[in-house]
């Protein structure tokens, strides 16, 4: 039988391995912590939900919902953003409804990239950011982030021979897995690098609202670029508002890349269920209590996770923002962050991610999910302990 050429790239996938070996774990009796995936235990919007399950009884809702049906939400997504960043949103060309934020990065490069193109990567960086470059037939230089750099990269590093060839880049502050977050001047200064080189700049915005005390609000791309000149930037409702599972996000920017993505995005489905639209509009105009309370719940899960560790002689710096702990590997286990992972939940139940799985630079961490409650967080720093004293 014959697979085309574009999913091989994709066959090595460390996450995959990861689900393996939490599948052994379990047939070998273990209980499972999972600290591995970025999805969140806590409910869903309460708002979101009420207009949901009465959306379930307007039959009107049931059928398929074209690109005209989501004016609504365009609309309260445009004024959400103009009201959060001070910029003035077009919702009938620069906004679309997206099913998650991945969906926008992985497909946008199939609008961006013929075969050969560059992409311009974090490394480390999510994965989906690399395997849609792969899916549209496209190279990748990956932009090494290194914690003597603040996790953010060095643009002047970028060979001029890669330059000539790349058509995006691809940023994404507050940071998964590193936690860093950029400055509004970093941002200014990669619009200006992007302009210069005649780059698309894409930024993937998830923990827009996952930042604790202490660390001001993230600023968008777009106030670097408010013009939206060459600039997309994708959300979604998954971690403010823990609706992973209604899979909902949206993009906003320059229209023609809007346009661009939507031509896309219209040969591969059509939208979600109307009723999820509207649980996301109440949602992004309600109280934003579902936002506040989960920061606050993350915020002690980061310090009661932190303070075990240091306590079991792992130092780690607390993370300014997102939901995750990203920790340099003690010795012996430096540049061997899958064994460390695979052999820690075959032997204690505990499942985290490895570093190397989010890109070379990568190796040598790993990636702690807030997503369990501090007892839980503290039994799986316990069993960590013992695993690494048994080593």
């Amino acid at each position: 039988m014959h697979f085309a050429k574009r999913i091989q790239a994709l066959e090595k996938n460390v996450f995959a391995d990861m689900d393996r070996a939490k599948s052994q774990a379990i047939s070998n009796g273990k209980t499972i912590i999972d600290l591995s995936l970025g999805s969140s235990d806590l409910p869903a919007d309460p708002e979101a939900i009420a207009e949901i399950t009465a959306s379930l009884e307007d039959t009107t809702t049931h059928g398929y919902l074209l690109h005209h049906g989501t004016l609504n939400f365009r609309k309260t997504v445009a004024q959400w953003y103009t009201e959060r960043f001070g910029v003035e949103v077009d919702p009938h060309t620069e906004v679309l409804t997206l099913i998650g934020s991945q969906e926008g990065t992985a497909h946008l490069p199939l609008a961006l990239l013929d075969p050969g193109d560059f992409a311009l990567l974090l490394d480390p960086g999510y994965p989906s950011h690399a395997g849609g470059v792969y899916l549209a037939g496209g190279e990748i230089y990956p932009m090494p982030l290194l914690a003597e750099n603040g996790f953010l990269p060095v643009f002047e590093d970028i060979p001029s021979q890669i330059l000539a060839k790349a058509r995006l880049m691809v940023l994404s502050y507050p940071h998964n897995p590193t936690t860093a977050t950029a400055s509004l001047s970093f941002f200014q200064e990669a619009v200006t690098f992007c302009r210069e080189h005649e780059l698309v700049l894409v930024h993937d915005f998830p923990y827009v609202d996952i930042v604790f005390e202490g660390m001001s609000q993230p600023p968008s791309i777009l106030q670097a670029d408010p013009t939206k000149s060459i600039s997309i930037e994708f959300f979604t409702l998954s971690k403010s508002y823990n609706m992973g599972g209604f899979r909902i996000g949206y993009a906003i920017g320059n229209r023609e890349i809007i346009q661009a993505l939507r031509r896309v995005k219209a040969v591969v489905d059509f939208n979600q269920y109307q009723g999820i639209l509207n649980g996301a509009i109440a949602a992004l105009t309600g109280n934003q209590t579902t936002v506040e309370k989960t920061v606050t719940r993350l915020e002690i899960r980061r310090d009661t996770f932190i303070n075990a560790l240091n306590n079991i002689g792992w130092q780690v710096t607390p993370p300014q923002a997102t939901m995750y702990v990203w920790a340099k590997l003690p010795e012996p286990w430096e540049n061997k962050s899958v064994e460390f992972c695979t052999e820690l939940v075959a032997g204690t139940g505990v499942a985290a991610s490895p570093g190397a799985g989010f890109g070379k630079q990568g190796e040598g961490y790993v990636r702690f999910a807030l997503v369990h409650d501090p007892d839980i967080l503290e039994i799986a720093v316990k069993k960590i302990a013992q695993f690494l004293k048994d080593k």
